[in-house]
């Protein structure tokens, strides 16, 4: 597993922009995966400056969905259908008809699930999914003591999660689903490139047992450490109790500038 430590979210956004558009500039019709949250937020609006700026052609690029909630009525602002058509297909000038995610409406929710991770393999795989990390170190929808083998399916979300989420929702709890369908850690794994990004000191703890603690269910974000190529974002807020911090920055520092992210 890569850490790369950089100064703020800015800075990492910018970082992991730059390996998006390198990837699609190599392949044109790149699958990319795509999460929800505040994080992921400087990520994508780099994405879509540099396409804007003509520094990248995105017009073949394709976007799949990490989860999304149950429940929600057809064309809620909050579903993550709605905030990832607002919030990158749209900005990099896409068609909904490049956009994949699995449907959280679904009267057979099991059958739904199944379905989108055949619809992923059928789409060639991803070829980069970016992640986000819950302060309790799940990714995705994966809560802990999720299955390190678990496939897309249904998860009842924590009150930890489910609080976390309430800014979205006009901090009403109430109003948070209680449940979604989220790739599992097994379908994550199968991504070529992992990206996670981490910001601010609140999600610290969660990067630490997840890149320099044993790999457990009880951090799904630990299962990174059995995938060959994944790389990890985080500002010095969020490396700030990784022991190996200086060692990081050092190899990163030193790194080929050929290798890229």
């Amino acid at each position: 597993m890569e850490v790369v430590i950089v100064p703020d979210a800015k800075a990492g956004g910018e970082l992991i922009a730059e390996a998006m558009a390198a990837l699609v500039r190599r392949k044109p019709d790149a699958l990319l995966g795509v999460a929800t949250g505040s994080t992921p937020l400087p990520v994508y609006e780099a994405l879509a400056a540099k396409v804007r700026a003509g520094q990248v052609d995105a017009s073949r690029a394709r976007i799949c969905q990490l989860d999304e909630y149950v429940g929600l009525p057809a064309g809620h602002p909050e579903s993550y259908r709605a905030v990832v058509l607002r919030e990158v297909v749209e900005p990099l000038g896409l068609s909904e008809s490049s956009f994949m995610g699995p449907d959280g409406s679904a009267e057979d929710i099991v059958a739904a699930c199944e379905a989108y991770d055949l619809a992923l393999a059928e789409a060639g795989g991803v070829d980069l999914q970016l992640l986000g990390i819950g302060t309790d170190g799940h990714i995705g929808f994966n809560e802990p003591c999720s299955s390190l083998a678990s496939r897309t399916r249904i998860k009842t979300l924590t009150e930890q999660t489910r609080v976390d989420n309430a800014r979205f929702f006009d901090d009403d709890l109430e109003q948070v689903p209680h449940h979604v369908v989220t790739q599992g850690i097994g379908t994550i794994l199968d991504a070529r490139h992992l990206v996670l990004l981490a910001t601010g000191e609140g999600k610290a703890e969660a990067v630490a047992q997840t890149v320099e603690g044993p790999l457990s269910a009880l951090v799904p974000a630990s299962a990174l450490q059995l995938h060959r190529h994944a790389t990890v974002v985080v500002d010095e807020a969020a490396a700030s109790k990784l022991k190996l911090a200086d060692y990081f920055r050092h190899t990163y520092a030193d790194k080929p500038s050929w290798q890229g992210l």
